[in-house]
């Protein structure tokens, strides 16, 4: 690693929790404050979108959304995207906003898992069947209040473009629920190297921290709907290759050209 790599790394980790601290405290003096406030979901959804473009910009990860940005709902989404690097979580939040299902360890991460856990994140244990249960229920309260659930149903990270089979557990929290189920697919540049593989997150947080940047282009596909008694197995598969259309979208040379998109 070079002295400009290992500058870079060691500024970008800092900087990362320093960020991330702060805004997390700010915020939560805040919403302690204003508990019973009406509008306490969409100042929790503002706040988290400030919190990953604060963090992409950092990392200087640009951002090129395909056709604008995604219509707001009113009524819930399930946003459901292939899975490749830490990056996608900040891309999706600062997209969609909404809450993130992820692992369950998580929120016991330093710094990060504060943040977690103030942006409302459901967290699984993957492991655990209960867990699964409620995590499934939580996600029903949600996308029953119009809220957005942004999940990774592949169940972890994989480098290329390969769309893997989704989990269709995660579906089950859709069914007989008039929701939109947002395809969405995201693809990095060609060698930028920011894959999610067999490492710590604090080892892959240091290895994006030290490459110059990134860029990651983000298609999201018209909405799907699960009719109602559909097994979640068949909306799964649905809604895998929709994401699968997405990425190849996102990956076609018009995209990385640069034509028809919206930086963020």
């Amino acid at each position: 690693m070079t002295v400009v790599q290992s500058v870079r790394r060691a500024g970008r980790v800092a900087g990362f929790a320093a960020v991330t601290a702060a805004m997390t405290a700010a915020y939560s003096v805040r919403d302690e404050l204003t508990k019973t406030s009406p509008d306490r979901d969409s100042r929790r959804d503002r706040w988290t979108r400030r919190w990953a473009s604060a963090l992409l910009a950092m990392f200087s990860i640009e951002v090129e959304l395909l056709d604008g940005a995604p219509a707001p709902s009113r009524r819930g989404r399930l946003v459901v995207a292939n899975h490749r690097s830490a990056i996608d979580i900040g891309v999706l939040l600062r997209t969609f906003g909404g809450f993130m299902v992820s692992r369950g360890d998580l929120s016991g991460w330093p710094v990060v898992g504060a943040a977690a856990t103030r942006a409302g994140t459901i967290f699984v244990d993957r492991a655990d069947k209960q867990s699964g249960a409620a995590v499934i229920r939580q996600m029903r309260e949600q996308l029953a209040r119009g809220q957005t659930v942004c999940i990774f149903p592949e169940g972890t990270t994989f480098s290329g473009d390969e769309v893997r089979p989704f989990h269709p557990g995660a579906f089950l929290a859709a069914g007989r629920l008039d929701v939109d189920i947002v395809p969405v697919g995201l693809a990095y540049a060609a060698g930028s190297d920011v894959a999610f593989r067999d490492e710590t997150f604090g080892q892959h947080l240091s290895r994006v921290a030290a490459s110059p940047g990134t860029r990651v282009v983000v298609s999201v596909g018209a909405p799907l709907h699960a009719p109602n008694g559909a097994r979640p197995a068949v909306v799964a598969e649905a809604a895998r290759a929709a994401v699968e259309a997405e990425v190849k979208r996102a990956r076609s040379r018009d995209a990385f050209a640069g034509s028809h998109h919206v930086t963020v």
